[in-house]
Parts: structure tokens; C-alpha cells; sequence
């Protein structure tokens, strides 16, 4: 299985050319195709912070038009839950002592609990959490 990271689903749904390069990667691959619970968390409170930047006139208008398409665009992915699987691995690595974000650590642990890979540019921290694979389709 494959796993977008929020970097990788946010070039996919915007469609830039990377993104455009990466969809076709992705409908040619063999397998499974998936982003986690925490990618969807960190999308929505992107839309959510944009909307109460933006509340009135045309551009509340574009930033509720926005995060509706993207709730949307959810319901087309496998989205990787949180598991008791998951937060045991976390604990194991805080007790490592691994030094990446909270956020990123939790997209890992689940990564992990699903013996899958990850698509991320932020191969420089993920790469410090063991047994995890990571792969940047982007650049």
C-alpha cells in the first residue's frame, strides 16, 4: 500500500504539474493507495484556519467552496485510521527518542501498523524512524 503524506496529497488534489506527474504514478502502480487520519485532520484545519481568516464577501465564499471540495475529495481515498496498533508504536518510539514532529511521528506509527509505504518530501525526518519506508515521488 501506498500512503500520500500531506505533502503529497495537497500537489495531487491541487494539480500542479508535480501533482499531475504523481497521478499518474500512482494510477500505474500496483497497489493499494491510502493517506491516514492525520493528513486528513491537518487538511481540514488548514481550510478551517483559511475560513476564519476569510469570513466575509467573495472570499468566504472560495474558502467554503474550497473546503467543501476537499471534504469531497476525501471520500474518493482509503483513509488509514488511528489504532490502539499505531499509538503502541508511538510510545515505542518516543521512548527512542525520536526527534520529528508529534504529527509526523503519528502518520509513521500508523504508516507502520499498515506495513506500508509512505510518499513524502520530508524524507530527512522520516527516514529516523525505524523499519519505515519512505519514497518522495515528487522531485
Amino acid at each position: 500500500m501506498l500512503v500520500l503524506d500531506t505533502d503529497h496529497f495537497s500537489e495531487f488534489e491541487r494539480g500542479t504539474r508535480a501533482g499531475a506527474e504523481l497521478r499518474e504514478r500512482l494510477r500505474v502502480a500496483d497497489q493499494a493507495k491510502a493517506v491516514t487520519v492525520v493528513t486528513a485532520e491537518e487538511v481540514m484545519r488548514g481550510w478551517l484556519a483559511y475560513i476564519h481568516q476569510h469570513r466575509d464577501g467573495l472570499q468566504s465564499e472560495n474558502a467554503y467552496r474550497q473546503f467543501q471540495t476537499s471534504l469531497q475529495s476525501f471520500g474518493k481515498w482509503i483513509i488509514l485510521p488511528w489504532t490502539q496498533g499505531g499509538a503502541n508504536l508511538l510510545q515505542g518510539f518516543r521512548r527512542q527518542r525520536i526527534r520529528i514532529g508529534s504529527m509526523d511521528l503519528r502518520v509513521a506509527s500508523i504508516v507502520l501498523a499498515h506495513e506500508a509505504t509512505l510518499l513524502t518530501r520530508n524524507l530527512a525526518d522520516f527516514r529516523q524512524v525505524p523499519g519505515l519506508r519512505v519514497e518522495n515521488w515528487l522531485d
